[in-house]
């Protein structure tokens, strides 16, 4: 059987069934990496095969401390790992070996999860297209010529390419759903807050959120719960009869491409053929809330990197640099009113939303572009960019947890939006949306 393209879940009931051993599917993962250099920035076999050896012993004793154990999982490369160099994507950090792993790794192995390396991203965790030409762009599982999604790039692409069961990225501003969608995986964008950022090499710690990108809404939950040290919640018994889903109409669309719309929209008459009551109207304070992604994004992100960007600005990708430093821009005065008003519009999301399980928007309103054409295209980068991330940073900016499926239709996925820290009753519901998507 070819374990490496079944679920974490399912290769976590293998391993204590005595089916599958951990140390043989390790070394299948690491051969089958090692073919593929753009998708790891640096594998971890050492370390791997330790923790696979002792998790092979524990299933022998009979004591795996959770349904992860053995399970081998990606980790993007802004998650420190003791002794192994930790990028970030980018030549800034080049030599960065940290002493000790970041904390939601330091928790996921002692919950027996396998760390098989450090996946590429986009430099610094500052677009939403994957592309990085200074250090390496990840191919989109549909086609090598496409941008694989940002800026967890390789994290979605080890997993749709059979290189690791599950992968742990981060999202700030739609970094693991954008390449989620486009690689046809599952995504969780936790809330805010939820996760410890310790140990993670921040780009918006305000915004900045860590979540699993996996084959189905069962390894998304399982993942979490490790990162988390806890249980998973019961994802049985779940059913979309009488769930009340709110379409999200307006600016998710505005600009949206035929296939993007095409799925989503398939997908939600799926929805409703297996019960769910759909509901469509705008929300004014969505406009709002977006409009100030300049004024809150940027202006912290350059904060945290001014002097290190500053002082080698040469060894950065010049549009992403200049991304950066358009941080410089706001004042300090409109960046703390933009916070205040924000903070009210969030309010004002959870008053008009109470009244639904989720609201529901295309993840990404484009598919994935030519990877080659953003390289030396400036103004299509930032256009596309923009664009790719428009529908994600609703989520962000409003301070959600937010889960995106395969629509069925490739490289589009369809995003399930709920309130701040309901993520097991969100992966409930994604349970039940995901048995009605097929």
């Amino acid at each position: 059987m070819q374990w490496r393209t079944k679920t974490a879940a399912e290769q976590g009931r293998a391993i204590a069934a005595g089916q599958l051993d951990p140390v043989v599917q390790v070394e299948a993962y690491l051969d089958a990496a090692a073919s593929e250099p753009r998708i790891y920035a640096r594998l971890t076999p050492d370390r791997a095969r330790a923790e696979a050896m002792a998790a092979r012993a524990r299933a022998k004793a009979g004591l795996l401390r959770g349904p992860l154990d053995g399970v081998a999982l990606s980790w993007k490369d802004l998650f420190d790992t003791a002794g192994v160099g930790t990028e970030a994507g980018s030549r800034l950090l080049a030599g960065r070996v940290p002493d000790a792993d970041a904390e939601v790794l330091r928790v996921a192995t002692l919950q027996g999860t396998v760390c098989l390396g450090k996946t590429h991203m986009t430099e610094l965790a500052f677009s939403g297209l994957g592309v990085n030409p200074m250090t390496a762009t990840p191919p989109n599982v549909h086609d090598p010529r496409l941008a694989p999604g940002g800026s967890s790039s390789g994290a979605a692409v080890s997993v749709a390419m059979g290189l690791a069961a599950a992968a742990v990225g981060s999202d700030t501003g739609g970094s693991v759903r954008i390449p989620s969608a486009w690689n046809d995986l599952v995504g969780l964008k936790t809330t805010a807050g939820r996760l410890p950022l310790a140990g993670t090499v921040p780009l918006c710690p305000r915004f900045d959120t860590v979540g699993p990108l996996a084959r189905s809404v069962e390894d998304c939950a399982l993942v979490l719960a490790a990162l988390e040290g806890r249980a998973a919640p019961d994802l049985r018994d779940t059913t979309l009869t009488n769930a009340r889903l709110l379409v999200l109409e307006g600016l998710p669309f505005e600009g949206a491409r035929k296939a993007p719309v095409q799925g989503f929209e398939q997908a939600v008459d799926r929805l409703a053929k297996a019960g769910a009551h759909i509901t469509r109207k705008t929300l004014p304070m969505v406009d709002e809330a977006l409009a100030m992604s300049g004024v809150l994004f940027a202006p912290e992100a350059y904060a945290q990197w001014k002097d290190q960007i500053e002082a080698h600005p040469e060894k950065m990708y010049p549009v992403i640099l200049e991304r950066f430093r358009t941080g410089a821009i706001p004042l300090a005065t409109e960046y703390i009113t933009a916070w205040q008003r924000l903070e009210r519009l969030r309010a004002d999301w959870l008053a008009a939303t109470a009244g639904y399980d989720a609201v529901l928007v295309p993840t990404a309103p484009i598919l994935p572009p030519d990877a080659e054409r953003l390289l030396t295209d400036p103004a299509y980068f930032a256009s596309e960019n923009l664009l790719a991330l428009r529908n994600t940073r609703i989520g962000n900016n409003l301070g959600l947890c937010v889960l995106t499926l395969p629509t069925g239709v490739p490289a589009t996925g369809i995003s399930l939006m709920a309130a701040p820290m309901t993520e097991d009753r969100l992966l409930r519901l994604g349970t039940a949306a995901e048995a009605a998507l097929g």
